[in-house]
């Protein structure tokens, strides 16, 4: 194996792909990245039995060949290599790393061990790149952090028609997009069920989402791997087992007081408001109907408050409690001007959604999330 590349162009896919190895693993070969150089181009690919990336990118091949190196210690060199052409090579059993008069020696390891890759699962379809990595990054906050229940750190794809539908929940708040998808001809119309570890789907959403389509790769016959392509970016996700509870009795909101009120506002003074209050402590919001909504936080004489306006209708006066940080995640994953909330009172279920009007603020229920109130007040 003997080829040339650039150096930004070879960080990058280092980068990318090293994001599929495990942190820790009993398996050293998992540890490792592939490097491919074949015909003009250099393939970087990362696998480890729940994800595997495959980052193309070209390169002046003068001997083809394969070789799998430690990851992230590739990844350390790659970031202190100047700018400029960059020399590879096979040597025996090391890899060498050549620019600008600098050198590196890295071991390698076996390849006969390297587990065999997957396939890539058929073209279904496709989503703007763009519009895919929000949506993503808007359900996925809500998706839990306990590894010990893997059920509630996905986040649920569906694909029914022309729509594409995420949804996450942690049990203390359930988050859902909607968005436009355009199906291969050959789609079933059968509608698509895939439950992803969130952590991937966002990290791979992000990568994807500089432009163009993100082509969805899907085997109905039931691979457990769905597909995500971008660019010369190819990811396939191992799907996690079971499905999330069903969404749409808990948002169905009957009888609750609606508040509108500005979210990069309302964002502000939350976060203003909660630095005086102790951890897991709440912050209250008292809407009323003569027009606006007062946060409080903090207990004794270690309190904020800060009135806003804001509208009420269905109800004199509603006081609420939250999660700060809840509320904080809820409130920056819309894009609206302005959000409408929901209530039924304290303790229970509250919506929040966009407000339409300004320029690309979608439907009011192109994203929704559901949070759970504070039953103590403060």
């Amino acid at each position: 194996m003997d080829f040339r590349i650039d150096r930004t162009a070879f960080a990058e896919a280092v980068g990318r792909a090293v994001r599929a190895l495990p942190a820790r693993t009993p398996v050293p070969v998992l540890g490792g990245l592939l490097l491919d150089a074949d015909a003009g181009r250099l393939a970087v690919t990362g696998f480890d039995f729940e994800a595997a990336v495959r980052v193309e990118a070209d390169a002046e091949v003068t001997a083809p060949g394969r070789v799998l190196v430690l990851g992230r210690r590739l990844q350390d060199v790659c970031r202190v290599l100047p700018d400029g052409p960059v020399s590879c090579a096979l040597e025996a059993s090391r890899f060498t790393v050549e620019a600008g008069g600098t050198r590196f020696g890295l071991s390698t390891l076996p390849l006969a061990e390297y587990p065999a890759l997957p396939a890539p699962p058929p073209p279904y379809g496709t989503v703007d790149a763009g519009a895919f990595a929000t949506a993503v990054a808007q359900v996925a906050v809500a998706a839990g952090r306990d590894d010990t229940l893997p059920l509630l750190t996905g986040v649920q794809l569906q694909l029914e028609g022309g729509d594409m539908t995420l949804a996450a929940s942690d049990r203390y708040r359930y988050a859902v997009r909607r968005l436009e998808w355009k199906p291969e001809a050959a789609a079933s119309e059968d509608a698509v069920e895939a439950l992803l570890p969130a952590r991937r789907l966002l990290d791979l959403a992000r990568s994807l989402g500089r432009g163009g389509d993100v082509r969805i790769g899907w085997d109905p016959s039931g691979s457990g791997l769905i597909g995500f392509e971008g660019g010369r970016t190819r990811t396939a996700l191992r799907l996690l087992d079971g499905r999330l509870p069903t969404y749409r009795s808990l948002f169905d909101m009957a009888g609750a007081a609606v508040a509108e009120v500005d979210r990069e506002g309302l964002a502000e003074a939350v976060g203003r408001v909660a630095v005086v209050a102790e951890a897991n402590s709440p912050v209250r919001l008292d809407f009323s109907a003569d027009g606006s909504v007062l946060l409080r936080a903090g207990y004794g004489d270690d309190v904020a408050v800060q009135r806003l306006p804001a509208t009420l209708t269905g109800a004199e006066e509603m006081p609420v409690a939250f999660n700060p940080a809840y509320l904080l995640d809820a409130l920056t994953s819309f894009e609206s001007t302005r959000v409408r909330l929901e209530l039924l009172g304290a303790g229970q279920r509250a919506l929040l959604h966009a407000v339409p009007g300004g320029a690309g603020e979608g439907a009011a229920d192109e994203h929704r999330h559901l949070l759970m109130s504070v039953k103590q007040l403060v």
